[in-house]
């Protein structure tokens, strides 16, 4: 059977948008590649036309999780406030494998082999890039600020804390407690 010429890359897509999700639900060892690749509705066997080992795929689905985030939560055609209001909302806290691969999974990230820590990297100088793009649309910066390194630190701190607490009350005043961070951050 003959397929489209643009099918393997659909195939690669579909493993890499599936691990994404997996990963980010499961954490970065909840899930092996027998699963992964049934979860994408294909074979074992097929994994390695795609992907020379495990690591390689763990770091391209952070960075495909990272850019559905970006697009999503930090793109461009949201304010500052509605990042904040999407990044720190109980759909976001309840779902993590459609949210932030930092938050669901940047614990874990330093204890991984070097490309997997180099995609979470990246992933974080583009998390920070995209609120420093907030916080200062005008005036294009080659670091982030002081005020997006803080922000930054209390989004994905809030969210990690608000998942770890038993108490959905206290999960809540977490995530507004961090929401108002974003106007002080505009004034500075």
């Amino acid at each position: 059977m003959r397929y489209a010429k643009d099918h393997k890359q659909e195939v690669r897509k579909r493993i890499l948008d599936t691990a994404a999700k997996a990963l980010r639900r499961n954490g970065l060892s909840g899930i092996g590649i027998p699963a992964l690749m049934k979860g994408a509705g294909l074979t074992h066997g097929a994994f390695y036309s795609h992907f020379a080992s495990r690591d390689v795929l763990v770091a391209e689905a952070i960075g495909t999780a990272a850019a559905a985030s970006a697009d999503t939560t930090l793109g461009d055609a949201h304010s500052l406030e509605q990042s904040l209001a999407l990044y720190l909302s109980p759909e976001h806290l309840s779902h993590p494998e459609l949210g932030c691969v930092i938050a669901a999974l940047g614990g874990e990230g330093a204890r991984q082999s070097p490309p997997v820590r180099s995609a979470f990297a990246a992933a974080a100088r583009g998390m920070l890039a995209a609120i420093e793009r907030k916080l200062k649309p005008h005036e294009p910066s080659p670091a982030p600020s002081d005020a997006a390194l803080q922000l930054a630190a209390a989004m994905v701190g809030s969210v990690l804390l608000a998942r770890l607490v038993d108490d959905p009350a206290l999960a809540r005043r977490l995530l507004a407690a961090t929401s108002t961070l974003g106007t002080a951050a505009e004034g500075s």
